[in-house]
C-alpha cells in the first residue's frame, strides 16, 4: 500500500484540544476508507512565515499513514471543505522514517538547553 505524509495547519483560535479533536475525525476518515495511520505528530501553536486568513499562527499536525489514493482523496477533499483548515500538504514517500520528525526533535532539543 501506497505510504503518506500529511502535514495541515488549523485556525489559531482553536484550543488545542480542539485541534486534536479535528485531527481524530481526519485520522477517522482515512481509516473509515481502507487507510492505516502509522504515526502521528502534534507540533503545536507556531508562527507562519505570512498572514493566512488574518492568523499569524496556526497548529500543525503531522500524519504518516499508508493509504490508497481514494482514502487520502476524500481525506483532502473534506480538508478543503471544513472552515478551521488554513492549509495542508500530502506528500507521498517510499518510506517512513523511524523515530520523530525534525520538528519534535528540534523542540526537544530546545527544551534541553533551557534547562
Amino acid at each position: 500500500m501506497p505510504k503518506y505524509e500529511h502535514v495541515f495547519i488549523c485556525r489559531q483560535d482553536l484550543t488545542s484540544v480542539q485541534a486534536e479533536t479535528l485531527a481524530e475525525e481526519f485520522k477517522g476518515t482515512l481509516t473509515n476508507h481502507g487507510g492505516k495511520v502509522v504515526d502521528s505528530e502534534y507540533w503545536g501553536l507556531r508562527s507562519i512565515a505570512y498572514r493566512m486568513n488574518k492568523n499569524r499562527k496556526g497548529h500543525y499536525f503531522l500524519f504518516k499513514s499508508d493509504s490508497d489514493a481514494k482514502a487520502v482523496a476524500e481525506m483532502e477533499r473534506l480538508m478543503n471543505i471544513h472552515e478551521d483548515i488554513m492549509r495542508f500538504l500530502t506528500v507521498k514517500v517510499k518510506e517512513h522514517r523511524d523515530g520523530h520528525s525534525i520538528m519534535i526533535s528540534n523542540k526537544a532539543k530546545e527544551e534541553e538547553e533551557r534547562v
